[in-house]
Parts: structure tokens; sequence; C-alpha cells
């Protein structure tokens, strides 16, 4: 890539060039060393205006691993934010410091404004409920790795289907590849939104809506869970009824394929039993490495370092 680029959404990259970012990421996985100094020079700076642990610990650790340094602040009130400072002046205050950026902002779009007054890359690491490409990203890079490939697969997505901004990112994104068969599990309070359900019927794209778990879970090539999240209901009663209609434990996954493989976003609440830990379709700690290996690709995919560089079969530093 040779003009400068940002990752606003997951739609932002073609289907080749995701192929070619999760080559790299795979790549990343089995040769880490190679690596190790790909990045010597560079600056990551987080700009993390709302608080979050696993996606910033990933953003710094990739760009630590790629042999680069971080700066950055995880709360607004330790910023010139807290001075009144707009989104468009801390980037172009950044630009001068780093040589890319990923941002996590509360307001929708609050990123795309910064990428358009940036002079270095910017990364959309979540803003308010409207994207999480970096999530998808590693969603998509977890399912190829553990399928072969990203087409020609049935996947439940069970939970909160309504407010998830990982479910419906992650339902665009695979909407782009063959054979897919969604199986969409969740109370009629919180179904999938008809946007979605529209889309993917303009499409022809095959979908059932169910309720139970049990009725759908020996189909599923992969089940991708969330949190039934309390907050989201208008009565108490309700909540009550359908919080623990979705748990995961050993005598529903006695149920599922011995290959199928179960993905969450995390954080988990106790919708995954514990027990499902040591079950090997428990793929969702592998999921958060996979994070850390497609993250590490993106960054050197946007400061335009992989291609020369993996050819010679050795990075070195500029």
């Amino acid at each position: 890539m040779n003009s400068m680029r940002h990752l606003m959404s997951p739609m932002d990259f073609t289907v080749q060039e995701l192929e070619d970012l999760f080559d790299v990421a795979n790549d990343i996985e089995h040769n880490m060393d190679k690596y190790s100094h790909a990045c010597d020079g560079k600056i990551l700076a987080t700009c993390f205006y709302e608080p979050s642990t696993r996606t910033r610990l990933s953003f710094e650790t990739a760009m630590l691993r790629l042999g680069g340094k971080t700066l950055g602040f995880a709360d607004a009130s330790n910023s010139s934010a807290a001075k009144g400072e707009s989104v468009a002046d801390t980037i172009r205050v950044i630009s001068c410091f780093a040589d890319i950026c990923a941002m996590r902002h509360p307001k929708e779009g609050a990123p795309m404004v910064a990428a358009s007054k940036s002079l270095i890359p910017v990364i959309n690491a979540g803003d308010g409920g409207h994207q999480h490409p970096t999530q998808t990203l590693t969603d998509l890079l977890t399912i190829r790795s553990l399928h072969g490939s990203l087409g020609n697969f049935t996947i439940g997505l069970c939970g909160d289907l309504k407010f998830g901004r990982t479910v419906h990112s992650l339902i665009n994104a695979l909407t782009r590849y063959e054979g897919i068969n969604f199986i969409f599990i969740s109370p009629k309070e919180l179904r999938v939104p008809d946007y979605i359900t529209e889309m993917l019927d303009a499409k022809g794209i095959s979908y059932r809506e169910v309720i139970k778990l049990e009725d759908v879970i020996s189909d599923l090539d992969f089940l991708y869970m969330t949190r039934v999240q309390k907050e989201r209901f208008f009565n108490e009663e309700d909540y009550i009824r359908l919080k623990d209609f979705y748990i995961l434990d050993k005598k529903k996954l006695d149920m599922a394929k011995e290959t199928m493989q179960v993905l969450h976003p995390l954080p988990r609440v106790n919708e995954i039993s514990v027990e499902v830990d040591d079950d090997p379709r428990a793929a969702y700690f592998k999921q958060v490495q996979y994070g850390l290996y497609v993250r590490m690709a993106l960054i050197l995919t946007l400061l335009d370092m992989t291609d020369a560089h993996i050819n010679e079969g050795l990075l070195r530093k500029f």
C-alpha cells in the first residue's frame, strides 16, 4: 500500500487485502522472532478516551513485539481533552510525535475525524457502539486459522444480538464470503436488528432465528457467544427469566460436534461456564492470541513495511 491508509471499518480493506493481512498474521504466529526488529525506531500512540484493558494492551504488546515503542493515554481525564482540546487538534499534535495511532473514543465517528486531519495512519480501536474493526479482524483471523478458510461453515451467534457491536460487525464482514450459514440465537427482546436481516435477505444469504441454543448447537461449526446484559431489559422479570438461558456448560457442549469451536469477544460474565475452558473446542483465549498477531500485521501493513521485507525472508529496520 503506497498511499497512507487508515482502518475505520473492517470493510475498508478488500477481501484480497484481508487475505494478505491474515497471511502476514499467520507468518507472525509461526515466526515471531523474524519480526522482532521490524518496527525499530517506530512509535505507536494509543489515544484511549475511554477505559480499555484488552484492546489497549494488545496494541501496545503488538508494537513492543515488533521492536517499536508506545506512548499515549488510557483515560481522557489524563489528556488535554480534559482542557477541551478537540480530537482534530490532538491528532495533529500526536502526528508530530508518533508514526501510527490507535484511537478509542466514546463518540461514533471520532476516529474518522482524527483520520481526516492526521499525518499518520489512524486505527479505530472502538468508537462508541459503532465499530470495533480490530475485534472483527481478530474474529476473521481466528475463524480462518481454525477452519482453514473464510467460507463454507455454519456460525451461531448467541446472546445479545440487538446491541452487540462485535456481532453486527462480524455479520457484515462475513457476508463477503461464500457458503456462510448464520443462525441467530437470542431472546425476542434482543434479536438481531431488522437492518441486518434485510441486508442478508437482499444478498440471498441463509439465516435462521431461534430462541434455544440446544435446538441448533449440533448444527454449528462455530458458536460466537455474547452476554445478555441486564441494563438492556425494560423490567427485572424478563431479565431474570432469560439471564441463565444462554449459559454454555459441559452438558450443552456435549450436544455439539467434536470439531465445533467456541468464540467470545470477551469479557465474559457467566455465559460460558469455566468448566468449558479446558475443552479443546474452547477457542476464546486463542482468539486473544490471534488478536495480537492481527494487530502486529495491521501495524506493519499501515506503515507499509511488509512486502519487500517479508519477501527477503527477514525483516530489518529501515
